[in-house]
This record gives structure tokens, C-alpha cells and sequence, in this order.
């Protein structure tokens, strides 16, 4: 008579280590939420006031910007200029480019640190941010401006969850709300809004409000930002994510609203952004996406009839 054999203690040990390790995996990777969220809009009706990103195809896909070898960091859509800048961080330079992704100017930047992300304000007017040291930079740039020296520029230092290079990774403006959205890559992860910085009155008193929200950033299923974009006609937010390779939309109240992916076969990608560093918009609706070291892509909504 045979004996019933048993798993090796050691197989059942093994067997609920790795059942952990994935479990642990899918928490650290957000992709239970993720999976939540792509479950409930199967059967949630299409909300009539998101961008809806999902709907997005790709136009231009991993053109290299000709002439640039340093790794981009960062976008912003110039609406003056009808332009694109992103700053490179190792020979520190504003760079300007045309919405076909050709180089357009170059801007040396003198003591800027670790420039790492760029946001249009207003006419001839930026901020741009020093990772390392979690500087904002107030910068004017005009027609004939050939290099920035932050020595001289309106700045000021948040020293928030100060963690090496894991600092500020994206800005977004809000011009109607006067509101500086900043984006701390990890550890933690989380969305700043500045109020009163760049100072853009000079009669009133110059007050600077640092606020977050911590709901908001804690339903953003990321592992980390890498940029921002704040759509002024609908309000809502977009988010970058290198690691996770997805742009999520955040409508008023902070809540996932759409999502596009930056995966292989995903929006008509015939391969995976490889280091997704800065998103814009333009005032048609256009997205723009810049990737290490220096890849430009394009994202448009399909025309409706």
C-alpha cells in the first residue's frame, strides 16, 4: 500500500514566498488600482468634460531630435511663440523647439544646478526648476536672450522632503488660478501647489502659499512623476509616469479620469516609450512627449464626424 505523498515543506515555503514577492510587486506597481480603474470604465459611461487620452494615436513616434545629444528633461507649450522648450541637465541649456521637434534656439544656463523641468508662465516668462536643491527659478527670456544666469533671477526654495535626486521632476501652471503645480518624482510622490510664486504683481504684497493633497496624490496608481500639464479649458491635470509608462488625467477633485498608455501596441506605439521625460499641449489639443536622451513624439486625437 502506498503511502499519499505530501509537499516538501520547503516546495510549500518556497510557494508562499513567491506568492508575497508578487503580491508586494503588484502593491509597489499600483497595478491593482490600475486594474480597478480599467475594470470600472468598461461599464462607467464616458464623462462628457474629460480629455479622454485613451482615444489619443501617435503621429510622430521616436524622432530624434536632430543636433541635441544631452538627455531632455521636461516640455512646455509656448503659446506666444507657438513653440516647445525643454532644458537639458548636464550642459545646462533651455532649448527651443518647433512643434515638428526641430531645434529652434539654444539658451546657456549659468548656476541653475540640476534643471530638470520647465513651465511657461506668461509672455517671455518661465520657471524653471533646480532638482537637487528644490529651487524655482523665475526666468525672462527674450528675443535676443543667449544665455540665463539664475544669479539673477526671482527664485525661492521649497526644502520639502528633501531625498538627494528624487526632488522636483514637473511643473504645470494654472494662469487663471494663479497656480504653480509642482511634481516631487518619489519618496513620496507627491503634487505641490504654489500660490504666489513667480510674483506676478508688483503692487501687492508678495505672499507665497504651499499647499498639497494628499487624497489626490495617494489615487494617482504611479510609481513616480516625471511631468505635468494643466489643461486650462477643462481644468484637469495630467500626469507623467516614466516606471509606469502611462499619462493619467485628474480631473478638479483629484480622481483618475482617462489614461494613455505608453506601452507597445497601445495608441498606435510600434514600441515602448523608453524613458518618457516631459508632456505639453497645445492650444488645438495636440500632446507632445519628449524621452531620454532625446526622442520626440506626438500624440493626436482622432478628428470626430
Amino acid at each position: 500500500m502506498h503511502r499519499l505523498v505530501r509537499p516538501k515543506p520547503l516546495l510549500l515555503i518556497l510557494s508562499v514566498i513567491a506568492l508575497i514577492a508578487l503580491v508586494a510587486a503588484g502593491q509597489y506597481l499600483r497595478l491593482f488600482e490600475r486594474a480597478w480603474f480599467n475594470l470600472h470604465t468598461l461599464w462607467q459611461p464616458v464623462n462628457g468634460q474629460s480629455i479622454a487620452l485613451d482615444q489619443y494615436q501617435v503621429a510622430v513616434e521616436a524622432q530624434v531630435i536632430v543636433g541635441l545629444d544631452d538627455d531632455v528633461s521636461a516640455l512646455t507649450f509656448d503659446p506666444v511663440r507657438k513653440s516647445l522648450f525643454t532644458v537639458t541637465n548636464k550642459n545646462s541649456e533651455l532649448i527651443e523647439l518647433s512643434l515638428d521637434g526641430q531645434i529652434v534656439r539654444r539658451v546657456s544656463l549659468v548656476g541653475f544646478g540640476d534643471p530638470e523641468a520647465v513651465e511657461f508662465i506668461t509672455t517671455d516668462t518661465y520657471v524653471i526648476t533646480d532638482e537637487r536643491q528644490q529651487r524655482l527659478i523665475k526666468v525672462h527670456l527674450g528675443s535676443n536672450t543667449t544665455f540665463l544666469d539664475a544669479a539673477d533671477a526671482e527664485q525661492m526654495t521649497l526644502g520639502v522632503h528633501m531625498s538627494g535626486n528624487k526632488g522636483f521632476e514637473g511643473l504645470a501652471y494654472d494662469s487663471v488660478g494663479k497656480r504653480l503645480f509642482v511634481a516631487k518624482e518619489r519618496d513620496p510622490m507627491l503634487i505641490y501647489e504654489v500660490h504666489g510664486f513667480p510674483h506676478y504683481n508688483p503692487e501687492k504684497s508678495y505672499a507665497v502659499h504651499v499647499v498639497n493633497n494628499p487624497k489626490r496624490d495617494a489615487g494617482m496608481f504611479v510609481t513616480d512623476l516625471s511631468s505635468l500639464q494643466y489643461d486650462e479649458r477643462s481644468g484637469h491635470l495630467l500626469a507623467l509616469s516614466d516606471e509606469s509608462r502611462l499619462i493619467l488625467e485628474l480631473d478638479v477633485d483629484g480622481r483618475p479620469l482617462s489614461t494613455l498608455s505608453l506601452s507597445k501596441g497601445r495608441q498606435g506605439l510600434q514600441k515602448t516609450v523608453p524613458q518618457a521625460e516631459g508632456i505639453a499641449m497645445d492650444d488645438d489639443g495636440t500632446m507632445y512627449l519628449v524621452s531620454e536622451p532625446n526622442l520626440f513624439y506626438v500624440f493626436k486625437k482622432p478628428v470626430q464626424n
